[in-house]
């Protein structure tokens, strides 16, 4: 059984979460709210982009969970869709002798009214797409 872990503020990294957790069969599981689970497959994480940088919850999350050869996908959504806070969290988890098998980044709605419609359907089958990718390649 695989894990959909995320942080969100905005809802838009949750609704990628919500893609992600459907295409596995599971549900999606706020951090806040969660722990790892021994017995997981992969563990996707994601996080909103807040200045460049991941969620500090979603970093206190990685620091405060066992990852030691666990199999990691990162996700997240930002204003740019760069993905800059998916580098920042796969640090952390290679610190922690995690494997990142893979990361997905698309636009997120941001404050005001920037990338409305953001993510779009097709952001979001390519999230399924990606989550799909993952787990063939275990």
């Amino acid at each position: 059984m695989h894990q959909v872990l995320y942080f969100s503020r905005s809802g838009n990294t949750r609704k990628v979460a919500d893609m992600i957790a459907e295409e596995l069969g599971v549900s999606a599981e706020d951090i806040s709210k969660a722990a790892v689970n021994k017995e997981s497959g992969v563990i996707f994480l994601g996080s909103g982009c807040y200045g460049g940088k991941p969620s500090p919850k979603m970093l206190r999350f990685i620091e405060a969970n066992d990852f030691e050869n666990r199999q990691v996908a990162l996700f997240g959504t930002s204003g740019g869709g760069l993905g800059n806070e998916l580098q920042e969290m796969a640090d952390a988890l290679n610190k922690k002798d995690a494997h990142v098998q893979g990361r997905y980044a698309c636009k997120g709605k941001t404050f005001g009214l920037f990338n409305r419609g953001h993510p779009t359907q097709e952001e979001l089958a390519a999230a399924k797409d990606f989550a799909r990718q993952v787990v063939q390649k275990r």
